[in-house]
């Protein structure tokens, strides 16, 4: 109840914390120069917001937060030598409201601290406090941690881990880390479904009916198209128009962070996604006849009524009394569109609905366009209602994703692969049977003989079916593997199939942050925690190979299937890189010491928040998977990459960073 009142009051509150979140966007660089005799130069330099100023060092007994810098050293390290230096001038003026001169930095403020080496290597620690205002207000005190190494560190910090907030020297931030392909997979998907419910009982007798009446309407056929294809550009309307508000409401009034938190809610957490089951559920036993879902009768008839009147408002009206009467088939369709593109980009949703309504609404114009055509339709009857019977076998398959994601997610164990699979060789076995005549549903016409568009069908799916069962040995499956879950919960897999063992990490897996639960696919080892994993790049001399990932991403299990799975590519993560794999959805709450504090004052608790919120913060991106090379002292090697999957590419990829890697063993 706690978390749906959250969604409700984003909204609300994010007219005060949404702009918080959008100002407060210090960014902090550093850089490290030798000056001889063991000692070193280390600058800090800060990217203040236009508009925006930061006060100096200060300090300000009484007065505004001053910026705080303090170096921490391990003992017998490394000693620091005077104090933090602060390069930038003030700009100051005598601030009448606390009664003192106060200095204050805007653009770019830059400090400097040197440091003298007691051994051959050192780690500092660097906590930097600060506040910046404008000329009307001023934001909440922000703070931030970065580590150093020395000798080593050339150019840019190490984060410190997911609880990082300054931002790395990386490339432009890519906000749909899914990449193009992605989204034109859920659109090709969103139009075979409004297509398809085109076929459905209670829209598809509607056809001729809608477009006879404006043919027949005043002025011709002329303008009966013109009328037609305004119906059509309604339906659109009235699909799209709803989920493009809520979200631009959200976005707008609470920018990206709110968007985010409501969908990444939406796409991980157990509630929704057991509602998403539990409805696919209902819907397909509406489609198999069990009861029918209908929009209340005063709503339609009153709808219907005003579709009567003559103009634009009639012609609205009947194309709205269309969306009510065509509910009880399409709202299912439009139930499993919507809610699959939760988990992409936040213009995900739109782009998927306006597909779906452009495939559904466009026949009634094509129709009135050309007459003739419905000579061509084939009546209504049952064999309507076997295309609805087949959808409903697609949603209880299809239903079984969002329970194998909470399971995942929360660690259940209940939805392991084979199980998940064994649901899907039965309903699809049932599929062909039904489709061969060997099951009947109480709506179902007398079945005399199958035509040959049936009887191809019923091969197809079939085939389906022969494809499934080799992976319940542990077969890969690759074509499914985005819809699977993962080979790692599978108990029984035949030698054959099982991966290469590989290489272990010299860190027991008992020793390393949550091995435990999480795991690699393809038999490789490595970490769940950015600072063990560079760590431990750092010790071996390897670079970083960090995977923003989910238990929820399609394209996720789709990469590791189709791409990891490449020899080349298994060699070169084995062999040449540390990996480092950042959950964005795991639900495992961290003991308190491990609880991160965002920009806007949230207290984030659970790993697979504290790293979306890492991944966003550092690179921009809120969706995966998302892969990061990263080299000593936190410098990234080379551009990020998202989905994509072109092996060859993937494989340059790497060499590529073990390229830059090389070169900068030598600067």
């Amino acid at each position: 109840m706690n978390r749906f009142l959250h969604i409700f009051l984003a909204v609300a509150t994010a007219l005060f914390g949404g702009l918080t979140g959008s100002a407060q966007n210090v960014v902090w660089h550093s850089s490290v120069s030798a000056e001889g005799d063991s000692e070193y130069r280390i600058e800090l330099e800060a990217a203040i917001p236009d508009g925006y100023h930061m006060y100096d060092l200060g300090p300000y007994e009484g007065g505004p937060n001053a910026t705080s810098i303090v170096f921490t050293v391990r003992d017998g390290e490394a000693q620091l030598v005077g104090d933090v230096e602060q390069l930038t001038p003030s700009e100051t003026h005598y601030d009448e409201l606390f009664g003192m001169r106060i200095g204050t930095l805007a653009g770019r403020a830059r400090f400097a601290q040197r440091v003298k080496l007691a051994s051959p290597a050192a780690l500092l620690g660097v906590e930097l406090e600060w506040m910046i205002c404008n000329d009307t207000n001023c934001l909440p005190p922000d703070d931030t941690r970065l580590e150093i190494v020395l000798p080593d560190a050339a150019g840019t910090t190490a984060s410190d881990g997911p609880a990082q907030n300054a931002v790395l020297e990386a490339p432009s931030p890519a906000k749909d880390a899914a990449g193009g392909k992605g989204l034109w997979t859920l659109i090709v998907e969103a139009v075979l479904w409004g297509l398809a419910a085109l076929l459905t009982p209670c829209v598809f007798p509607m056809v001729p009916m809608t477009v006879s009446y404006f043919l027949k309407g005043e002025g011709g056929p002329a303008m009966g198209r013109l009328r037609a294809a305004l119906y059509g550009l309604f339906i659109v309307l009235l699909y799209t128009v709803p989920i493009a508000a809520i979200i631009l409401v959200t976005r707008i009034v609470g920018g990206d962070a709110v968007t985010a938190d409501i969908f990444n809610w939406l796409a991980t957490h157990w509630l929704p996604n057991i509602v998403f089951f539990l409805v696919f559920m209902l819907f397909a036993a509406s489609f198999f006849g069990a009861f029918e879902i209908t929009m209340p009768s005063w709503m339609v008839n009153r709808t219907d009524a005003k579709a009567d009147t003559k103009g634009l408002g009639g012609i609205f009206f009947l194309a709205l009394t269309l969306v009510l009467v065509s509910f009880s088939c399409t709202g299912p369709i439009v139930g499993s569109v919507l809610i699959k593109s939760t988990a992409g980009e936040f213009w995900t949703p739109i782009a998927t609905m306006l597909a779906f309504s452009v495939a559904f609404a466009l026949p009634f114009t094509l129709f009135a366009l050309f007459p003739s055509v419905l000579k061509k339709l084939p009546k209504s009857g049952g064999w309507l209602n076997s295309v609805k019977v087949t959808i409903g076998f697609i949603e209880v398959a299809l239903g079984f994703k969002f329970l194998s994601v909470a399971d995942q997610t929360y660690h259940w164990g209940l939805l392991d692969r084979e199980v998940y699979l064994a649901i899907w060789i039965v309903v699809f076995a049932l599929l062909g049977l039904y489709l061969l005549g060997k099951l009947k549903f109480a709506h179902d016409s007398e079945l005399t003989h199958i035509g040959v568009g049936r009887l191809a069908l019923a091969i197809a799916v079939l085939s389906f079916v022969v494809y499934l069962i080799p992976g319940m040995w542990g077969a890969p499956l690759k074509g499914l593997s985005g819809y699977l879950p993962p080979l790692t919960t599978q108990d029984f897999v035949l030698e054959r199939y099982r991966p290469a063992a590989a290489p272990a990490v010299s860190e027991p897996a008992a020793g390393r942050k949550y091995a435990d639960f999480l795991h690699l696919p393809h038999g490789l080892e490595g970490f769940f925690d950015l600072r063990e994993a560079e760590a431990y790049a750092a010790r071996v001399n390897k670079p970083l190979f960090i995977d923003f990932t989910g238990h929820g991403c399609v394209n996720c299990r789709e990469m590791e299937a189709r791409v990891w799975s490449d020899p080349e590519v298994l060699r070169l993560l084995r062999d040449d890189y540390v990996i480092c794999a950042l959950y964005a959805d795991d639900k495992k709450v961290l003991p308190e010491s491990g609880w991160v504090t965002t920009d806007t004052g949230k207290v984030l608790k659970s790993l697979g928040k504290i790293n979306s919120y890492y991944a966003l913060k550092t690179y921009g991106v809120n969706a995966q998977p998302y892969y990061v090379l990263q080299g000593r002292d936190g410098k990234i090697l080379v551009p990020p990459r998202g989905y994509d999957l072109d092996t060859a590419a993937f494989v340059a990829f790497l060499k590529s960073g073990l390229e830059a890697y090389g070169r900068s063993k030598n600067d």
